[in-house]
Formats: C-alpha cells, structure tokens, sequence
C-alpha cells in the first residue's frame, strides 16, 4: 500500500525469517515433526502439540539479532511511539481457506520490553489450537507456514473499522461496504460492537444503504500504553463518520483493488485531525471470480448460468474438459444455425471461471418469450434456479427487449429445421420405443469415426477425438424425441386439471422403462446376489478393501465369478463414473473401486433386504394401473378426452425415461475420447514430452498439438494440477452469476422456519429415519431405510439409492436427475433444499414428506 502511494502509519516488518531463527532457537522442530505426522482426526493429540509448541515460543527470549534490530527500528523510526503489533501468517487468505484472524494482535503497545513481548506472542499465536486444527483439516504441512510480524504506530482514532472494496454478501463488484464505530477498529473486528453499515457505489459515490448502529462498546487507547473498553449504555444514535469520509474511504479502497488486481478486505482509521490511514489489507477470499468473456469490455450487465451446477458437478472440470464441451456448445450452435465460427475456440456464449463453465443467457433472459421458457424449464430441471430467474425480473438493468414475432419465428424455424426437430418430434409419437435406439446408433458412429490403428503417432488420436466432437453434440439433437414425453405430461395436466394431484403423478412417473442409469443399477444388485453366491467370491469382498480388490482385478486376480462379472457389467457400464460429464475424470472402467465397494455394501446387507428390482416392478405395475384410472377418470367427460389422457400416458412413460439417454450416450464417448487421449499420453511420456499419461488432460487439445509438436509445456501442466486441487477445495460455486459479481440467489433465498426446511416435491411418501450426510458417494454406504443427504448427484451415486429409505438433495427440480431415480424406486425425495448437508447430521432423526415438499428435523 506504501507503493501505491496510499497513507499508511510508518512501521517495520520482522520478516518469515526472523521467525525461522526463533522458531530454530526455541528447538520446535522435534515437536513440528510429530505435528505433521499427527492424525487430523485426533483433536486432543493436536491440542497437546500445539500447546507445547506455544510455551516453546512464548518462553524463548526473541534472539539477539531480531531484538537489536526491531528495538532499534522502534526507538529510531517510530520514536518509541505507542504502536500495533500485527500477525501476518504466510497461510493466511489462501483462495481455498481464509485464516484472517486466526494470529493475535496486540495493540496499544508502548516501551521495547512490551514490544518484544508482543512480537514472541505473535509467533506463538501462529500455533494456537484452531490454527492447528485448521491447518490440518487442509492437510498444510505446520512445517512449512511461517509468521511475519507488522509494527505500526497505532492511530488514537475517532473512528475506525473495516471497508471490503465489492460487496461480500452480493458479491457485487465496485461497492464499497463499510463497518464503522467511534474509537480503534478492534470493536469492530471483534464483533464485540454494533457498527454503522454503509454501502456505497465506488463510481458513482451514491450510498445506497445505510443502517447505523447502536455501537455500544468502544475500545480507546491509552497514552500510557494498553487499551480500554468502554461499555456506553446508550450508545450512539449518530453516523460516526461523515458521507463525505465515507466516500473518500470508498475511493482510496478503489485504489488499493486496483494496485493488488483484487476486492479487498480492509481496515482503515481516522485520526482526531481527520486523516484517513489505512492499517491493512487482504484479499477477499470468498468471492467468486466473474468469468472472463465478450461482455468483460463492453460493460453492460449479463447474465451467467453454471453448466457445472446444472449439472450437479460443483468440482471444477480439467482443461480437457472444458475444451470438450466449448466444442460442444459450439457444435451445436452451428447446428442450429445460431453461430458460425470455430467450434474448437467455442461459442462465444460459454466462459469459464473458476475451471468451470459458465453459458451466457442474457439475451434469452430479457426477450419475453425466452424468459418464460427459461423459468419453466429450469423450475423442472432445477427448482432454485428457476425462483433465482424469476428474481431477475425486478433487476432495472434486465429489462425486457422486445423482439418482432416474426423474428423469433424464424429462429425457431431455422432451427428446428437444422436439428430435424419435426421428424424426431414423429418419431416421439409414432414410435417412442425406437428413439433410444436412433440415439444408441449415433453414439456407435461417433465411435467407430474415431477408431486407430495400433502404432500411429500421438497426433493421430488426437485427429480421432476432433472427428467425434461432432457426434458428442449431435446426440443430443435427439431431445425434441424426448420432450414429446415432457410435453404429454402438460397435456395431461390440463386435460385432468384438479382432477389430478402431484402424488398420482409421481406413481405415474415410477418405474419408468429405457432409463439406462434404472437399467445399469438394478444389473448391479443382481451382480451383487450372484457374485453373493460363490464362496470365493463373497469372501473377497467380506474381507479385502475395495482398493485392494480392484488392484487384484487390474492383474485379473479376483476370484473367477467375481471376475468374470465384473468385467461383464464394466464392458457395458464402465464408461459411467462419478463427475463423468469431466474427461479428466477416471471411469468406473479405470478403477472399480466404487463399483466393488457398493457390491461389498450390498452383500452386508444380508437377504432379508426387499430386492430393488421386485421393488421395481411393483413399481411400474402401479403405475400403469394409475395410468388406466386417470384414462378411466377422464373418459368420464368423454371417450375422446379418455382416449388423450391414455395415450398421453403412455407416451410420458415410454419417453420420460429416455431423457438419461442422450446423456449416457455423451458419456461413452467422453469415455472413448479419453482412452483414446490416454494413449497419445503414453506415448507422450514415451517421448520425454509429458511426465505422466494423464497429464494430457491438464492441457487442451490445441496446448497438446504443441506438445507433440515438441513444445515443452511440464511447466503449465504443473500450475495447472495445482489450480484444480486449490479449487478442489472451493465451497461455493453460484448457479447464476452477473458479470458484475452479483450472485441473485442471495435475494431469492430457499424458505425454512424452525420446523423444518422446504424443497420441492420429487417423489410423493413420508418416511421417517436416520440422516445420512454424504458429500461424495465413493466409499459410502447407506443402511437399510437411511435417509440420504446430499448435495446433488449424478449416475455414479444411484447405486446408493438401492438401499436408502428417502431422499433430500440441495440442487434440483422434479425432473432432475435424482428425483427421476428416486421415483423409479418409489424413494420419497424432497430436492433443492438451501443447505441441506449443512443443516442436517449424520444420525440425526428426520422425516422426508415427498409429496408437500417438506423435510421436519427432530
């Protein structure tokens, strides 16, 4: 900040270095060595270390050298001046893990001797038990974070606090949001006090918010040294810093974002004569990036939809991955005439941030029609996002365009014609059981357009992953097959109107036929009972891990049955995987291991568990039985009205299951593509060009040219695994983001009250039993009747549906993947519930009401 010319009080800095010298004279090392060695489950064994390491610091003497130098510094830079004496901690505001506030302060300091004092208690608080604790559940070595310690003369301020330079509720960038309170900054900080609250637009210096506070407590400082707490039982009615002070406050925090590249975090202070000091500054870790695109220089608000959370993948996508599907969306507006360029740079709708992918819908949004589309759409797919749209509607600067009709017209027209929506809308109708088999046949073909012979180069499998990237899109040009069974459900809602209610609909939607995530599932629990049936092989997986059974299954050493009906499923299923929308993504084919696990699951449950596939079964007869009384029920007002209903029907459950093809489709041949990258990695480290095989998905396919080419890009594929594990840790991930930073959900917040929380409806029942909070369903396991507590899911977590008793998931609608398996398994399920995996325990009683929507915890 001195740098950029911004008024700082004077001070000096004992570096990282003069920690390490105390750190090695107080003789911590043994004791850091048993830290990192420490089980980060065993709190208490954490606690011990740390309070050793602590006295170890606090007792040492600050050795001679660091001492000269900072009393030296003190007394001749400072004039031995009452000042702050501040941690900063080389951890500290991490993108993946903020530690502000974890290391001591200490203010008010006056003399060497207290200096000194202050400066080995900051060093000590590097090892405090939360500090530790923390840094363990990150797995950050203790070994390798080191302290700073920051002496400033302190500021007897009138007035202090903190300024963030974007807003961090909102996440809206250029407004400024400041704390305020009369005396040092501390009360603030602390929370021990009721500040003023403004927020202020950094461009304009319009304050847009104002709430004052009764900001009770103020810490003073003492000229003698030390501070004091003043507990004021009136408090202040009256702003404690002028309009004008705040917007000088907001312009100086513009300055320092623009110098550090970043929103900042910091605290500031006002001296009796009114001089603005700013004291430090952080970056503000839990903001969202805005994802770069066309509309970063044009300047006007768009809006950006997460792919990776519509899709319920909130971990970050590879390079490759994100090269894959910019093609694809590039594909596919070609296809549909509504882009021309270069699929392989990508549409110029789709940016990434965050190593995750991001569709601007802006123009879709503001066009009537469109928006009224989007929300309908998403409300099915996924219910939060759909209220989040809706929101939208009273942002100023959406307003509605309004397009000429003709025009829209023709789009469409154009369109459908490209992507022969009406035949495949014939095809729905007239012969909804051909569609999966149309679909299965252009997945073949973009298969076999990629096929090498043994021994060609690596850029020969690179030329067979461009020729199928056409096929990966064309795949789902099938969906106007499978919306006629989306479209018949609305016919049959407005031919029936009351006389149909939301649980019939869901017993209409159980058990539906040609879902091939239902199919790949029930294969698994019968693979279970068979393999269950040969000794050898069900003591394999009573006994032995399922890492240590899929390493056997790599040399074909498994037991023989186990064997050979492993392979069976994996040569039908093993393209499927967790996350297996991403290439970078291992297949169940890869490695078994969650596959051999849920089988271990399966047979621990014993025989006395109800068989998922008669479950099933009695399923799909109850459904068709409810198909024939809603026929029955309409024919009452008609034969022609009964006859619709009836075929309505049965094209919803015909068709509605088909909506998992397309995707399973997509995912085989991201599965080929990534064999196939594989291979040109082998070769690649063959060369000397890569370090390892799967490095190749690090890089996208132009970078990979290069490679072969013989560039040497080790040094990107390096940053770039480090980029994916920092973002790995990434907590939030927002469905929509506007291009100022803005994050709409936070106005359109899920309800709750203290009875329960609220979703929408997905698969109609009560049942009442013990959560099971699952984040990531590899080595999982849900006992009979367990309720399953997740936030969102994908094929690679419905093996986990054969056993749990009911359903509740963060993201989705009532067409959403989950709450399509919960209903083919008659589960109730209540989706998009706001927080659920946080509000809910493992082992904590609930009841799950699918029909009203509702989740009542005990």
């Amino acid at each position: 900040m001195i740098r950029a010319g911004v008024p700082v009080p004077p001070g000096f800095v004992a570096t990282t270095s003069a920690f390490r010298v105390a750190a090695e004279a107080a003789k911590i090392g043994p004791s850091l060595d048993a830290l990192a060695k420490a089980d980060p489950s065993d709190r208490a064994r954490l606690a011990a270390l740390a309070a050793d390491i602590r006295a170890a610091l606090s007792s040492a003497p600050v050795p001679d050298v660091i001492a000269e130098a900072c009393v030296r510094a003190y007394e001749d830079d400072l004039g031995g001046a009452t000042v702050a004496v501040r941690s900063s901690a080389t951890a500290e505001d991490l993108p993946d893990a903020s530690f502000a506030g974890q290391q001591d302060t200490y203010l008010g300091v006056l003399g060497k001797d207290a200096l000194l004092d202050a400066v080995r208690r900051c060093w000590a608080s590097l090892f405090t038990e939360r500090a530790v604790v923390y840094r363990a559940d990150r797995a950050i070595d203790p070994r390798e974070v080191s302290l700073a310690v920051v002496v400033q003369r302190l500021v007897f301020a009138r007035a202090a606090g903190v300024l963030f330079t974007a807003n961090p509720v909102t996440g809206r960038r250029r407004e400024a949001v400041i704390d305020a309170a009369p005396g040092l900054g501390e009360a603030v900080v602390s929370g021990a006090t009721n500040p003023d609250h403004l927020e202020i637009r950094v461009d304009t210096g319009e304050i847009v918010a104002r709430r004052l506070g009764d900001k009770r407590v103020v810490i003073e400082a003492l000229p003698g040294g030390g501070t004091r707490h003043e507990q004021r039982a009136d408090g202040s009615t009256g702003p404690c810093i002028s309009d004008a002070e705040a917007r000088a406050l907001a312009k100086m925090g513009a300055r320092v974002e623009a110098h550090f590249g970043a929103p900042q975090d910091i605290e500031w202070a006002i001296d009796p004569e009114g001089e603005i000091l700013l004291v430090q500054s952080r970056p503000i870790t839990t903001l969202f990036p805005i994802p770069v695109g066309p509309w970063s220089k044009e300047g006007d608000l768009r809006v950006l939809f997460s792919f990776n959370v519509a899709q319920g993948v909130f971990r970050p996508f590879s390079p490759m991955g994100v090269q894959l599907w910019r093609a694809f969306f590039g594909n596919v507006a070609r296809v549909t005439s509504l882009w021309d360029g270069d699929p392989i740079e990508g549409a110029p709708f789709v940016a990434v941030s965050a190593s995750r992918l991001f569709l601007d819908i802006t123009d879709v949004i503001r066009n009537p029609l469109g928006h009224r589309l989007l929300v309908f759409v998403s409300a099915r797919m996924e219910a939060r996002t759909g209220a989040v749209l809706r929101a939208l509607l009273e942002e100023p600067r959406l307003g509605l365009v309004r397009t000429p009709a003709w025009k829209i017209a023709r789009g469409v027209a154009r369109a459908a014609s490209s992507m022969r929506a009406p035949r495949r809308v014939l095809r729905g109708l007239v012969s909804p059981d051909e569609v999966p088999a149309h679909i299965e046949a252009d997945v073949e073909a973009a298969i076999a357009l990629a096929q090498v012979p043994d021994g060609s180069p690596p850029s020969a499998y690179l030329d067979a992953v461009e020729r199928m990237l056409p096929g990966f899109s064309a795949v789902f040009l099938h969906m106007p097959s499978v919306a006629v069974g989306f479209v018949a459900l609305r016919v049959l809602r407005g031919l029936l109107g009351e006389d149909l209610d939301e649980a019939e609909v869901h017993t209409l939607l159980r058990s539906l036929p040609n879902n091939p995530t239902t199919e790949m599932d029930l294969e698994l629990w019968s693979l279970s009972r068979r393999v269950g049936a040969d000794p050898a092989s069900r003591s394999a997986l009573r006994e032995e891990t399922p890492a240590a059974l899929a390493e056997r299954h790599a040399e074909r050493a498994l037991p023989a049955v186990l064997q050979r009906e492993l392979e069976a499923f994996l040569a039908r299923w093993g393209a499927r995987g967790v996350a297996e929308i991403d290439i970078g993504v291992p297949r169940w084919r890869d490695d078994p291991t969650h596959i051999l696990g849920s089988l271990a699951n399966y047979l621990a449950l014993g025989d006395d568990v109800a068989p998922p596939d008669v479950a099933f079964e009695r399923g799909a007869r109850e459904a068709e039985r409810m198909a024939e009384e809603l026929a029955s029920r309409a024919r009452a007002k008609g034969m022609l009205r009964g006859a619709a209903v009836r075929f309505a029907a049965d094209r919803v459950r015909r068709l509605m299951g088909v909506r998992e093809a397309p995707k399973f489709g997509v995912v085989r041949i991201i599965a080929h593509a990534r064999a196939l990258l594989l291979e040109a990695g082998r070769l690649l480290v063959r060369e000397g060009n890569l370090a390892a095989e799967d490095d190749v998905f690090l890089l996208d396919l132009r970078e990979l040219r290069a490679v072969v080419a013989g560039d040497d890009l080790r040094a990107l594929v390096a940053e770039r695994r480090r980029m994916i594990t920092q973002e790995l840790g990434r907590k939030h991930v927002p469905r929509i983001l506007l291009s100022d930073g803005t994050e709409p959900e936070v106005m359109a917040a899920a309800a709750s009250d203290e009875h329960g929380l609220s979703g929408t409806p997905a698969c109609a029942g009560r049942v009442t039993g013990k959560a099971r909070v699952v984040l990531d369903p590899v080595g999982a396991k849900i006992e009979p009747g367990e309720i399953l507590v997740a936030p969102s899911t994908d094929p690679g977590w419905t093996p986990l549906f054969l056993t749990a008793g009911g359903l509740v998931m963060e993201m989705g609608g009532s067409m959403s993947h989950g709450a399509v398996v919960a209903r083919e398994y008659g589960i109730p399920a209540v989706v998009g519930v706001a927080g659920a995996t946080a509000r809910i325990t493992t082992g904590q009683v609930i009841t799950v009401d699918g029909g009203a929507g509702r989740v009542v915890t005990a």
